[in-house]
């Protein structure tokens, strides 16, 4: 923690949380965004179902890529260069998007803006840290979780409005708009949190020595394992929208918003419970609950698909409720695994969100294409991500106090 952050930031706490969640709102509303208008963007560019999934797989494997690189980086030469670049890029790149004229460029610029918009998610949780000790931590982390729910929940519905209404190129003009507003606000306001003691050199050797490192501590990654694969169990469901929303559920694209109320209610929920248990219970009880939670709405999902056919009215519930679990202990398994190694957060952080995102870019790029077709595959599919992270929770849970 940074020794002099009660002189950084003197707003409110909640302030401070809803700039940083602006950062990793980017996340959704680039992904979210542009999901109900799939279809009408492959017929405007020709494109295959595949070809357009590979504007999802593509943006993914690009976040992947660089969150491996924002957190060094910020580590070296401050938190908030590395924000502030990190926005200009998305922003130029949507700028692409909304002028590209064929899959093959659409493609580039989806995978520029995956490069850029991890800067500010990577980067907001090692602010998080900088700022506050553990407990308070996880409370604003908690905070950040509300306030980024918001986004994934009015995406969709915004995507479906200026799709209707006007055409596809106005879904990426609308992230130009809000590339172009974070970047604004994180000039005005954001406070450098890295404290002169904590920086790091910027040089090859020392670079990989740490990732080295992080690679080598068993506990990090199986940390990095138990929060990053169990989100893919709802994620699989926000990439398989169009075919899950659209043709399974049969809801229309202004209706997507449905599916995405119900995914993002739960973790608010969950993220808002987490807040308030924070200190008053151990953090193993606390991921425990998130876990029990997840595996027995993922049981529940499996039987109600082998028994009754695809309709909203439990489908969506069910994926809030295990969307619930996973939010009430993901903030808890990500603090502990930042403070692994204290004096590497940011690289902590850039590492844990490449796993995590790496996994989100197989999910979106392979698993996806071949099990969204059947709803029943789905809810095996999604049953098994989470039972990634739940084993890799139960081999370090005895190894941590």
């Amino acid at each position: 923690m940074n020794p002099e952050a009660g002189h950084l930031w003197r707003g409110p706490r909640w302030a401070l949380a809803v700039l940083l969640a602006g950062l990793g709102m980017i996340g959704p509303f680039s992904i979210d965004t542009y999901l109900p208008a799939f279809a009408g963007i492959a017929a405007a560019l020709h494109a295959t179902p595949i070809e357009m999934q590979q504007t999802l797989s593509s943006y993914l494997f690009g976040f992947a890529l660089m969150n491996l690189f924002h957190g060094a980086l910020s580590d070296s030469f401050g938190r908030r260069p590395v924000v502030l670049w990190g926005m200009a890029v998305f922003t130029l790149a949507s700028v692409g998007c909304a002028l590209s004229g064929s899959i093959g460029q659409l493609v580039f610029w989806r995978t520029v803006q995956g490069m850029s918009a991890g800067a500010g998610m990577v980067v907001s949780r090692a602010i998080i840290r900088d700022m506050f000790p553990p407990s308070e931590a996880q409370r604003v982390m908690s905070q950040v979780t509300i306030f980024f729910g918001i986004a994934p929940a009015i995406a969709p519905m915004i995507g479906g409005f200026l799709f209707v209404h006007t055409d596809w190129h106005a879904i990426f003009w609308f992230l130009v708009f809000v590339g172009v507003v974070l970047f604004i606000a994180n000039w005005r306001l954001l406070p450098e949190t890295l404290h002169a003691d904590m920086v790091q050199p910027f040089q090859v050797r020392p670079l990989l020595r740490g990732y080295w490192q992080l690679c080598s501590n068993r506990r990090f990654i199986l940390l990095a394992l138990a929060s990053g694969i169990p989100f893919n169990g709802m994620f699989l469901y926000v990439l398989a929208a169009p075919v899950f929303v659209g043709e399974h559920l049969k809801l229309a694209p202004t209706q997507f918003f449905w599916f995405f109320c119900f995914a993002i209610g739960g973790i608010m929920a969950g993220a808002w419970l987490s807040g308030r248990l924070a200190g008053k219970i151990k953090p193993r009880q606390q991921i425990r609950r998130g876990f029990i939670i997840m595996f027995t709405f993922s049981t529940l999902n499996v039987g109600l698909n082998l028994l009754l056919p695809p309709s909203p009215f439990w489908a969506l519930p069910v994926i809030g409720a295990f969307s619930f679990g996973w939010a009430l202990m993901v903030p808890v398994v990500t603090l502990l695994a930042l403070d692994e190694v204290p004096e590497r957060r940011g690289m902590a952080s850039s590492l844990q969100a490449c796993i995590g995102s790496a996994a989100n870019g197989v999910v979106a790029g392979v698993v996806a294409p071949l099990v969204m077709h059947s709803t029943l595959t789905l809810a095996l599919t999604s049953m098994g991500l989470m039972s990634i992270g739940l084993l890799a929770w139960t081999a370090v849970k005895r190894q941590l106090k």
